[in-house]
């Protein structure tokens, strides 16, 4: 493990205490996102329909966005990672290996058996899949749980391209789900994706330049 990770990974964990201990600012909700994007109407909604948590983030990147899907289209546990902090991710042994280059036979398609998190944990299924501009995981991967996890790109113009995420979940209610769920993944599930969208948008840019 390189020190830059465990430097990166001790910055992400005191972002998440921060989101812990303010559940409700509106920054981590929609960090990156515009009111317009929050509040659009945007595929998986449908999979979640009253979802007791969730955001919606968004990020600019500065280069085509034929470049920008190769990144997107390999997330995921045993594919290219989350390109978060990998360090916290395997602390808790989720055996993240976020990668820097395009690796073409990791990249999701049509027959893609969806978005694993964990080694043995069962993946979330692909819902839909749009090559060079969607990736929508969701279900009920775990019981009574069910999930949306939508990746948009959307073409500002020719040389810019908007990545949207939105997360989307609901859980049986009970007091062990409330704080589990709403105090604990949540807010640290914010934390990891903004991380995520910063880490594509590098990675995007500066392949632009090869």
């Amino acid at each position: 493990m390189k020190l830059k990770d465990v430097m990166e990974g001790i910055a992400g964990a005191v972002l998440m205490a921060v989101a812990i201990l303010t559940p409700f600012l509106r920054y981590w909700r929609q960090w990156g996102a515009t009111d317009a994007e929050v509040n659009r109407a945007l595929p998986g909604d449908e999979l979640v329909r009253h979802p007791k948590g969730g955001y919606t983030q968004a990020i600019t990147i500065q280069t085509p966005r034929h470049r920008v899907w190769p990144w997107l289209a390999q997330i995921g546990q045993e594919r290219g990672g989350f390109y978060s902090y990998d360090f916290l991710e395997n602390l808790v042994g989720l055996n993240i290996h976020s990668v820097d280059r395009i690796i073409p036979e990791r990249q999701h398609d049509e027959k893609s058996d969806g978005l694993r998190l964990a080694p043995k944990a069962p993946p979330v299924p692909l819902v839909t899949y749009e090559s060079g501009r969607m990736l929508l995981f969701g279900g009920l991967p775990v019981p009574n749980t069910p999930t949306s996890w939508l990746f948009l790109l959307d073409e500002l113009d020719e040389n810019t391209t908007r990545l949207i995420t939105r997360w989307r979940f609901d859980f049986k209610p009970s007091l062990a789900n409330r704080i589990a769920c709403n105090i604990f993944l949540d807010p640290i599930a914010r934390v990891m994706q903004r991380k995520m969208l910063l880490g594509i948008k590098q990675l995007a840019e500066s392949a632009r330049e090869v």
